[in-house]
């Protein structure tokens, strides 16, 4: 395989992050065994429950309390309740310890007022006495404190419930409590900065089998029908194609298929329609299906066939006394057997069917830590200055992490860790960077990079920490947007089973039993990406469909003069190999090096006397080859290209394209130029597959007579070789024929071969063409 330069700009960097799980173990805290591939961050943590009895402040005598917790230049604020004496946050309030510049923490009861807020109480606390928490240790259990006026003596009324401790991200209340170095962010704001897991609604694929319909009732009947089918599920809508039979008792037997999500939330609608001109269309007939209903099925074997009424807003499942209706026969069911495909085949991250039923037992675990990022881009503008407010997202199979937002940072540290179930070990996990627009006025989230990590690249129980590069292909070029640094382990429960996968189907059984056409894969993973995304946007905080869209790739189908010269190049370098034996056995014939050449006629003669010996030779060869390389293994897993993906000598034209809308939304010269371009590719590709049909052509021409005095000599020829090879035994007309192919050059000519000067000369078809 071709080997290209490497820029270190866009490098795979090896970093040694203090993290327990690669033998660097920090204090004696007994959390790294939880979190092993993060650093260690230190959090001060304190919770404000309640308070009661609180002293009125107003002139009307209510009180509208909130407390402020404050640490050195650092304020967290509760929200406030209105003429209530005895109010509940329940809020934790989480201060990081490398901001630390106080030796105390001071808590403080306000009455919210109009002009000036009203000092209620406070109490003070030195942080040497706050005591540490270790999980698992259950919670440290809140007391109730007397507050203190500003000169420190106990106020007549009033008491707060506080507890403080010392932890670290490991703690249970880390992901929702209020962080310190989110100070900037307002109360509403703090549940769109937070970390979350999400998890993908489960998908299924609904097929409507529609069979035929009965007694339709037409209004124009002067005209034979043309009747279709439509069904409707949400925003998806299919049609089937104008029965061939001419009727009021139409058929089809044909199959529109639909991704659903659990839970169902809307019917699905039939309507039987009449084309009665180009732009009308008669409705004769409507159906809603409700979903909950539908049977689903595991395997290839059809559910029953029903009849159902066709009425206007009639709801399956209602009692309505019909004295007559048209009919429509159809097979529904929810096909469990298949994988929704909302990713990429060529990286996906899960490959399990729909039903838990087929679900096969785990085979390992995937542990990531996101531990930092480095040289972030700045993605918008606050105070004349640039500004990243980044967070990053990781996706495996149907779970999604979010890590919380650092706001005002090009170098954030998040020293998260999640946790995957692993069931199949060829899958891919994708962690994307990302910039939070809702900071600045509720924008889209701005893509950083991603990254993408094959499973099978890397090796059990090894833990990997590398800086990977975030590259971006933008309109002006590559570039690159930071790097992440994150640890990876996957472990395994079971190598047998791990390995027992490798033998197995990549995609469920009802993919090859009943398989879809890729036009139909293409259109259901668009329709799939539309729902994951809707349901995901409705959690909060919300991941977006940008966010969404990006780490699904939704545009790479879409045509790139780049890719296309990235793939063409994909197959040269592994046609190279082929390629270099060719050149070497050229070189061989020659006698470029007489004793390999006496060498390979002693290995020749030993397979023909011995032709049992071909295939363990064959195998004992690529095995030496294998053990050879082996101590030239890839110590790293792959990452992205860009000599790979052409990203680097890609032209701005070219990329502008790329960029392009789809349809384009160019003017008309530039269209002009990109489809003159594509002209040109397509005459080269057209001139290579017009020579390889001629090749073929001339094969089939040998025995198609239509070259008579050609087809005549092949026929003699053949005759007579099957005449000297009935008298001949086999292994000596290898052997003549394998000296004649190694003879020495002084034998050769410069003249082609009888054999080759025949094949040019018979026919193709290219002169029956325009």
């Amino acid at each position: 395989m071709q080997k290209f330069p490497v820029n270190e700009e866009f490098a795979l960097k090896q970093t040694s992050p203090k993290i327990a799980g690669s033998g660097v173990i920090i204090g004696g805290d007994k959390v790294i065994s939880a979190y092993d591939l993060v650093e260690q961050m230190e959090y001060l943590y304190v919770r404000v429950v309640k308070a009661k009895e609180l002293p009125a402040k107003d002139v009307t005598g209510s009180c509208d309390p909130y407390v402020e917790v404050k640490l050195g230049n650092y304020k967290g604020v509760t929200k406030h309740f209105e003429k209530k004496s005895n109010p509940v946050w329940n809020l934790v309030f989480a201060f990081s310890q490398d901001q630390l510049q106080a030796s105390f923490v001071e808590v403080v009861v306000k009455d919210k007022d109009v002009v000036l807020d009203d000092f209620i109480g406070r109490i003070s606390f030195d942080l040497v006495d706050v005591p540490r928490r270790v999980p698992p240790d259950s919670p440290l259990a809140p007391q109730w404190y007397k507050l203190e006026d500003k000169k420190g003596e106990r106020v007549k009324k009033g008491e707060i419930m506080l507890a403080l401790w010392k932890g670290t991200q490991a703690d249970e209340v880390f992901p929702d409590a209020w962080h310190s170095d989110a100070a900037a962010v307002g109360s509403e704001g703090v549940s769109r900065i937070r970390g979350k897991v999400y998890l993908s609604p489960r998908l299924w694929y609904l097929r409507v089998n529609i069979i035929q319909c009965q007694d339709l009732i037409i209004s124009d009947k002067s005209r034979p029908p043309e009747v279709f089918v439509k069904v409707i599920f949400g925003n998806q809508a299919l049609k089937t194609k104008i029965s061939h039979v001419k009727s009021v008792n139409p058929a089809w037997n044909e199959d529109l298929i639909f991704v659903v999500a659990e839970p169902f939330e809307e019917p699905l609608v039939i309507t039987v329609e009449d084309r009665v001109s180009s732009n009308k269309d008669e409705i004769l007939g409507k159906c809603l299906m409700l979903l909950n209903s539908v049977p689903r099925r595991l395997d290839n074997k059809p559910v029953s066939a029903k009849w159902h009424n066709l009425e206007k807003h009639f709801v399956e499942g209602e009692k309505k006394e019909t004295k007559f209706a048209s009919k429509i026969h159809m097979r529904i069911s929810l096909d469990g057997g298949y994988h929704v495909l909302d990713e990429s085949t060529y990286y996906s991250s899960d490959y399990r069917p729909t039903s838990k039923l087929l679900w096969k037992s785990s085979i390992g675990i995937l542990e990531l830590g996101v531990i930092s990022a480095t040289g972030l881009s700045t993605m918008k503008t606050k105070d004349v200055r640039g500004t990243t407010d980044a967070y990053c997202v990781a996706k495996y199979g149907p779970k999604w992490i979010r890590t919380r937002t650092i706001i005002d940072n090009v170098s954030p540290r998040w020293n998260e860790q999640y946790t995957w179930e692993v069931f199949d070990p060829c899958t891919v996990i994708t962690i994307g960077v990302f910039d939070n627009g809702h900071l600045q006025g509720g924008g889209k989230d701005a893509c950083i990079g991603k990254v993408r990590i094959r499973l099978s690249t890397l090796e059990t129980e090894r833990v990997y920490t590398h800086s990977y590069p975030l590259i971006v292909l933008k309109p002006s070029g590559v570039k690159k947007m930071g790097e992440v640094q994150l640890a990876v382990r996957f472990s395994c429960t079971s190598y047998l089973s791990m390995l027992q996968k490798y033998t197995d189907p990549l995609l469920p059984k009802m993919h090859y039993v009943h398989p879809l056409s890729v036009t139909q894969l293409d259109i259901l993973r668009y329709q799939a990406i539309q729902i994951v995304s809707t349901r995901l946007g409705r959690a909060e905080p919300p991941l977006k469909k940008e966010v969404i869209e990006y780490m699904l790739d939704v545009g790479s189908h879409i045509w790139s003069v780049r890719k296309a010269k990235a793939n063409f190049m994909r197959i040269m370098n592994v046609m190279g190999g082929v390629i270099a034996i060719g050149k070497w056995f050229d070189q061989i014939c020659h006698w470029k090096n007489p004793l390999t050449t006496i060498l390979i006629h002693i290995l020749f003669v030993i397979l023909v006397l011995y032709p049992e010996l071909i295939f363990p030779t064959l195998f004992l060869y690529l095995f030496f080859i294998g053990i050879w390389r082996y101590r030239r293994k890839p110590r790293h897993p792959p990452h992205m290209d860009i000599r790979l993906s052409h990203a680097d000598s890609v032209g701005i034209d070219e990329l502008d394209e790329e960029f392009d809308t789809f349809p384009t939304s160019k003017g008309s010269d530039l269209v002009r130029m990109r489809y003159d371009r594509l002209r040109s590719i397509g005459g080269r590709i057209q001139t290579v597959i017009g020579d390889l049909a001629m090749q073929g052509e001339r094969f089939h021409s040998l025995l198609s007579w239509r070259d008579p005095r050609a087809s005549a000599l092949f026929v003699a020829f053949c005759l007579i070789a099957a005449i000297v090879m009935y008298v001949t035994p086999f292994q000596i007309v290898a052997l003549l024929a394998g000296f004649y192919v190694l003879r020495h050059p002084k034998l050769r000519t410069k003249v082609p071969s009888y054999g080759t000067n025949f094949f040019k000369r018979l026919s193709a078809r290219s002169d029956c063409m325009l």
